[in-house]
């Protein structure tokens, strides 16, 4: 009688303490991603310096990280729900690793952007497969949440600490160690990854053919609305770059749409997106990266050109979303599990919008509405970015799930972009002159005052309109 091969069967963890050598490997990943720009931007000036940069360059030793980071997650999401998860993963760590190494004989801003696009490719493979396979590990949706949060405080804590500890670096090392950091974090999640999680069972992958077109479609339609929004701040509306990098962006998405809907196997099945759960956990997640990010942005010129607070203070004041993010991962999951995870999706969602609110109404008349904006917003963030992505990957099937980080992250990505370039364009708008030189008019006050208004204000309406979709369709799946 012949045999059988079978799969192992997996008992799945029944705590966060069975899984500890698996979450230390996914909470290094995820702490490179928030680690990286956050200490490198520090370095900018000594970088500048010491390679001899334009300013160009400097932008795009973060930018072009950025974008390919962007660009390729969703290409390499459906990459690794065909060829395995962990799979993907591995390889990008070792490309990680290499490529920080590489910093250490990096002598030119030309050499130095080539190993930050290796970086972002390298997060592309990883970073979505960090979110799968910690919804993958357990069965239960609470575990699930207290992981992913696990993971997304161990990245915040390196996102809060990024800034002061790269400036204590520069104070008595190289800006190369900053990237070669990444090496030590690297083998970690990979020792991690490689122990603590089995390797990929052919039965969850499915071997469709990888839709070549689609992905190549996808990619530049990513690149093009991620590049655009920073044209727009840089070069303002009259210049003709930034329009025809929008209209290339939206061809590049007719196309991509056109190609998915009559591909035999697309790279991406549109139909996923229309499923309740997936369309409104990616909606939630629109809103928070645009109203973050929109936020963020504003509060920073506001304390330095507005109220001529000099950087050090202007970070001081910035404390409030810093310190709710880190600490507020405690309370996740027993705000989870008391209302559930829907609910807890479209509160935490309307909390960003609320404290976007906050500020576009009473942001100018002092301090402290400022800080409570930048606190309701670090509260509905650490609940939405959590829940949104666990909805997502409820909603998707199992063999699909990395495609759905990729989206997750994805839609962040762009409408963070989409935040910045819109409040950019309406200052730029309705400013007179340069608003970096000091000493401005009355009349110059009055008018950023006035574009941080209407620009706060205008954010606060699509990101409730992209709340209220999500309720709709968080109805629906119920």
């Amino acid at each position: 009688m012949p045999l059988t091969q079978t799969s192992p069967i997996v008992r799945s963890p029944r705590s966060l303490r069975e899984a500890w050598v698996a979450l230390a490997g996914l909470s290094a990943v995820f702490l490179f991603e928030m680690l990286d720009n956050s200490i490198l931007n520090v370095a900018l000036p000594t970088i500048g310096r010491e390679l001899h940069a334009s300013t160009t360059a400097l932008q795009w030793v973060t930018g072009a990280y950025a974008v390919v980071f962007g660009g390729l997650m969703l290409a390499f999401g459906a990459i690794a729900d065909r060829f395995g998860r962990r799979r993907v993963m591995l390889v990008g760590l070792v490309l990680l690793g290499a490529a920080s190494l590489a910093t250490a004989f990096v002598g030119t801003a030309t050499e130095l952007i080539a190993v930050r696009v290796a970086m972002g490719v390298a997060a592309a493979m990883t970073t979505p497969g960090s979110m799968a396979l910690a919804f993958r590990l357990f069965d239960d949706d609470g575990l699930r949440v207290r992981a992913t949060t696990l993971i997304s405080t161990v990245g915040l804590v390196g996102l809060a600490v990024g800034p002061t500890a790269g400036g204590l670096v520069l104070a008595v090392a190289p800006w190369q160690i900053l990237l070669l950091v990444n090496v030590p974090i690297a083998a970690l999640a990979f020792a991690g990854v490689r122990a603590g999680i089995a390797a990929d069972d052919p039965a969850d992958l499915h071997r469709d053919p990888v839709d070549v077109l689609g992905a190549v479609l996808g990619t530049a339609t990513i690149v093009l609305a991620l590049v655009a929004p920073t044209l727009f701040v840089h070069e303002g509306t009259g210049s003709w770059t930034p329009w025809a990098a929008t209209a290339a962006a939206v061809v590049a998405a007719i196309a991509f749409v056109l190609r998915e809907r009559s591909a035999t196997y697309p790279l991406l099945d549109l139909k996923l997106l229309a499923r309740p759960l997936v369309s409104s956990g990616l909606a939630y997640k629109a809103a928070a990266g645009l109203a973050t990010a929109g936020l963020g942005y504003l509060v920073t010129l506001q304390l330095q050109l507005d109220w001529g607070w000099p950087p050090a203070l202007a970070a001081v004041g910035m404390l409030p979303q810093v310190v709710v993010l880190v600490a507020g991962g405690s309370l996740v999951s027993p705000f989870v599990r008391r209302v559930g995870l829907d609910r807890a999706a479209w509160l935490s969602s309307a909390a960003v919008v609320s404290g976007l609110a906050v500020y576009a109404v009473l942001g100018r008349l002092g301090y402290v509405w400022v800080a409570l904006a930048l606190a309701l917003v670090a509260a509905g963030l650490r609940v939405v970015g959590v829940v949104a992505g666990v909805n997502v990957l409820r909603g998707l099937p199992e063999n699909r799930t990395t495609i759905g980080a990729a989206l997750v992250d994805t839609a962040s990505e762009m409408t963070s972009g989409a935040g910045i370039a819109a409040a950019g364009t309406i200052l730029a708008a309705l400013f007179t002159g340069s608003i970096a030189t000091a000493n401005w008019t009355a009349a110059q006050t009055a008018q950023f005052r006035d574009a941080v208004t209407i620009a706060g204000v205008t954010l606060t309406v699509v990101a409730a309109a992209l709340v209220a979709f999500g309720i709709v369709r968080t109805r629906r799946a119920a």
